[in-house]
This record gives C-alpha cells, sequence and structure tokens, in this order.
C-alpha cells in the first residue's frame, strides 16, 4: 500500500511542477464560474416570473453538474495522456517495470494519482457552488450524490485513458484517442433514436449519458454503480496485461 501511495504522490506532484494542473484548474474555473452563472441567472429570472422561489436544485444544480460531466469529457484525456506516454517517451518506463514493485502497484498508484487531479479539478466547481449555499437553501444530498456520479464517471474515464496512455509513446496521440473514445461512451446511447433493435439498445446501455444521468439527478441506482466500477475495473485490467506485456520484453 505504501508504493500505491509514493506514486499516486509522485504522479500528483508531477502535474503541479508542470504547466498542466494550472492550466486545468484555470480552464474549468473559467467555464464552471460561466456555467454557474447562466444557471443563477435563470433561477433568479424564473423566480421572478413565477412569484415565488424555483427549485434551486432544479435549476441551479441539476444543469451545473450535467455541464460538469460533458466538460470532463475535454479535460481527463489531458490528465491520463502522460501517466504512461511520458514515460515511454523518457525512457524511464524500463526502470519503472524492472523495479521491485508489482504491476497492480504502478498501475493503482497512477490511477489514484490521476483520481486525486481529478478531485482537485472537481473542488473548484464545488467552490462555485457553495456560493449557493452561502445565500440560498439547497439540499446537499443531490448535490452529493452528482459528485459520486461525476467521480466514478471520471475513474472510469480515467482508467481508459490509462490503458490508451500505456500504448503509445506520443501524449497528443494518447489524448486525441482518449478523447475520442470517451466522446463515443458519451454519445453511444444516440443510436436509440434512430433504431430500436438489439444492438442500439446495447449501446445505450453502454453510454456514460445514460449513467450519468440519474447521478445528475440525485438519485443513486445500483446497475449505474456496477457499470462504472466494472469500466474501471477492465480499465486497470487491460493495462496490467499491457504493462506486463512491456515487463517481459523488457
Amino acid at each position: 500500500m505504501s508504493n500505491i501511495f509514493a506514486i499516486a504522490q509522485k504522479e500528483l506532484k508531477s502535474y503541479f511542477v508542470s504547466p498542466i494542473a494550472y492550466a486545468l484548474l484555470a480552464i474549468y474555473a473559467l467555464i464552471s464560474g460561466w456555467f454557474s452563472l447562466i444557471a443563477i441567472a435563470n433561477f433568479i429570472e424564473m423566480s421572478m416570473q413565477g412569484g415565488g422561489p424555483a427549485d434551486l436544485n432544479g435549476y441551479v444544480i441539476a444543469p451545473v453538474v450535467s455541464n460538469a460531466g460533458v466538460l470532463s469529457l475535454f479535460l481527463i484525456p489531458m490528465i491520463t495522456m502522460r501517466l504512461f506516454a511520458e514515460e515511454k517517451r523518457s525512457g524511464t518506463i524500463e526502470l519503472l517495470v524492472t523495479s521491485p514493485i508489482t504491476d497492480m502497484e504502478i498501475i493503482l498508484g497512477k490511477w489514484f494519482g490521476a483520481m486525486a487531479m481529478y478531485a482537485c479539478i472537481l473542488g473548484v466547481k464545488l467552490f462555485c457552488l457553495s456560493f449557493t449555499f452561502l445565500f440560498g437553501n439547497p439540499d446537499w444530498r443531490p448535490l452529493a450524490t452528482a459528485y459520486l456520479g461525476m467521480f466514478l464517471q471520471g475513474g472510469a474515464l480515467l482508467a481508459i485513458g490509462m490503458f490508451i496512455s500505456n500504448t503509445t509513446k506520443n501524449q497528443i496521440v494518447a489524448g486525441a484517442t482518449t478523447f475520442g473514445m470517451a466522446l463515443m461512451f458519451w454519445t453511444f446511447d444516440w443510436a436509440t433514436t434512430f433504431k430500436s433493435d438489439g444492438w442500439a439498445k446495447v449501446l445505450a446501455y453502454l453510454s456514460l449519458t445514460a449513467h450519468f444521468n440519474s447521478y445528475a439527478r440525485g438519485v443513486v441506482d445500483t446497475k449505474d454503480t456496477i457499470y462504472f466500477l466494472s469500466v474501471i475495473a477492465i480499465g486497470i485490467f487491460l493495462t496490467a496485461r499491457s504493462l506486463e506485456s512491456l515487463r517481459w520484453r523488457s
């Protein structure tokens, strides 16, 4: 466990010794603040038109969280693209795989480090939404559920991106491929808009949107949790097999 923590700590520090972390936090803060401003302005307008207070969770929390889910499609590839690709480019991957550390410790350490970076980014969103609690009285439970969904969705995409990063030396290729895969998983449920066949229903079930929307509404569904945990497990498993083949070649 200490090896996993050490690797995770190293990965998190590596983001902040480069412009990556600061660029991601700045971009997320700017866009997230804009989304929050629009949602709050819409809430105020609806309250005035209706003659009474509108639903703060429905008009502010839920839209902002849903937009945050879309924004993660662009930011997560920037987090994962360097996890293994940078190690391969710099030549340190051979030292890593030949060290007295198991493959799973390396993988989990890097994944937890990426998750910690993602948690820092989501902290910016939480800061923006904290003002709704200062000046309003929203229900905190839907927000907590939505954050659970964002963590699970982020963990799934980070696991996929980590595997892709382990297949190439080029960070740009890794980032672009991860974004393409994330976008595909996000839009799989669009197939049911023009087809009702079995394959379309299977694609719809594999869609990130279909499983994230319930969390955004403040609902925890067991099948959605199992889905995200399964994607995380598959991503980690594929990375382990890829790293194992690299260890044998080294």
